[in-house]
């Protein structure tokens, strides 16, 4: 991965003055099923021959889904952790308006090609809570996303196909906030990483409103529905140019001991 690792000094912004710490600790445990409108286009070199930007491929929507762990502590100064992962898988057919190569194969116009997206996101995240009440609470944090994954194209025409992994660490600032009505058991969330940094640029956010249906002394079960986008724009990430969009709806369940 060229260029990536570096920066994570974000953090110490957060050890440099006092922080809220829990009152009580728990562990949040959540999935996620999202159905997803990709779209977007990746290629080997950033640019068509024909000196174009990169083309938008036909991708077909379909369900991947989210699990995440989180630990939140009532010690000081020390960082909460959450732990994701999301899965971003799409397939679909194309006939091409530009030339562009691939797997160091040219892909011409007119042709009719098959194109595939395996690719997962773990994200490893650090956070505080500035504030913490039935009310309203926000949190703050730097994540690392790995992402990982695996672009595949199949020229239909001319049999020519071509493979390509990447993988790499992307330090993204974090941030999430959730309000409460409170006796009614509803609520809503705006959660989100971002980073622009070195020809990269990604986001991942979702907002949800909420409902706990479950509230005891041993376990709280909420019920999500929201919508998520995740935006991947990456320059020369082990020798792969992509721009892509997944968004579309989810719903999940989250569990609180």
């Amino acid at each position: 991965m060229k260029k990536c690792i570096v920066a994570v000094a974000l953090a110490t912004a957060f050890t440099a003055s006092p922080v809220m710490a829990d009152t009580v600790a728990g562990l949040y445990l959540g999935g996620q099923g999202w159905y997803t409108s990709p779209s977007g286009g990746f290629a080997d070199d950033g640019t068509f021959s024909d000196g174009s930007a990169m083309a938008d491929f036909n991708f077909d929507s379909n369900a991947n889904s989210s699990f995440y762990a989180a630990v939140e502590h009532p010690l000081p100064f020390v960082p909460n952790i959450k732990l994701s992962y999301t899965t971003l898988d799409s397939d679909g057919n194309t006939s091409l308006t530009s030339t562009f190569t691939f797997d160091g194969d040219v892909y011409t116009v007119g042709n009719d090609i098959y194109t595939q997206v395996e690719m997962s996101t773990t994200d490893i995240i650090l956070y505080y809570e500035l504030f913490d009440n039935d009310l309203v609470s926000f949190d703050v944090g730097v994540n690392a996303k790995y992402v990982d994954g695996t672009l595949y194209v199949a020229d239909t025409d001319s049999q020519t196909q071509g493979e390509q992994a990447f993988s790499g660490i992307i330090p993204m600032a974090y941030s999430r906030v959730a309000v409460g009505l409170p006796f009614t058991g509803l609520g809503a969330y705006a959660e989100g990483s971002y980073l622009s940094f070195d020809d990269h640029t990604l986001s991942d956010y979702q907002i949800a409103l909420t409902y706990s249906f479950i509230e005891s002394l041993a376990v709280d079960m909420t019920i999500q529905a929201g919508y998520r986008n995740v935006s991947v724009d990456i320059d020369d990430l082990d020798g792969v140019y992509a721009d892509m969009e997944f968004d579309g709806a989810f719903a999940g369940v989250e569990i609180h001991f």
